[in-house]
């Protein structure tokens, strides 16, 4: 969801591997991995974080080739995964500090245009996860951007 209301942001962001396969170099077999991946939800880090550890510090590019499941699948084995998404837990905590921003400034009015665009993300993907069943069906946002106008 990086480029929806404008075409410069969001299109920095790491290429993938080319093929599926585990590469050759790694050393780990696929039991190593998922406790890695237990250890540092453990530790409190988010699933893209403990993707980001796996591929800087122990050279793994994709977990799934390795493993046969994603990072999400691991930790719901492991009853390790968090109660609100990763990515919806980030853009309601961007529209938070946007909030916060404009209450103390209040004569900024582009970033009231920003908050709009950050609070329909927020429903769209609520939306879809309320469909798919992460979210509870009551989960609600209360958007702030009628009582800034």
């Amino acid at each position: 969801m990086g480029r929806m209301h404008t075409h410069r942001h969001g299109k920095a962001h790491s290429i993938r591997p080319a093929t599926l396969r585990a590469p050759s170099w790694i050393s780990l077999g696929p039991k190593e991995v998922e406790e890695l991946v237990v250890k540092y939800a453990k530790d409190g880090l988010t699933p893209s974080q403990i993707g980001i550890k796996l591929r800087d510090q122990h050279s793994i590019p994709l977990i799934k080739p390795i493993t046969k499941k994603t990072v999400g699948e691991i930790l719901k084995e492991n009853d390790l995964m968090a109660e609100m998404p990763e990515d919806l837990e980030n853009i309601v905590k961007k529209a938070v500090g946007l909030q916060k921003h404009l209450k103390a400034n209040k004569g900024d009015r582009r970033n009231v245009r920003s908050l709009e665009l950050i609070e329909a993300k927020v429903h769209r993907l609520s939306v879809y996860y309320k469909r798919i069943g992460r979210i509870p069906q009551n989960w609600k946002y209360k958007s702030v951007v009628a009582q800034l106008e």
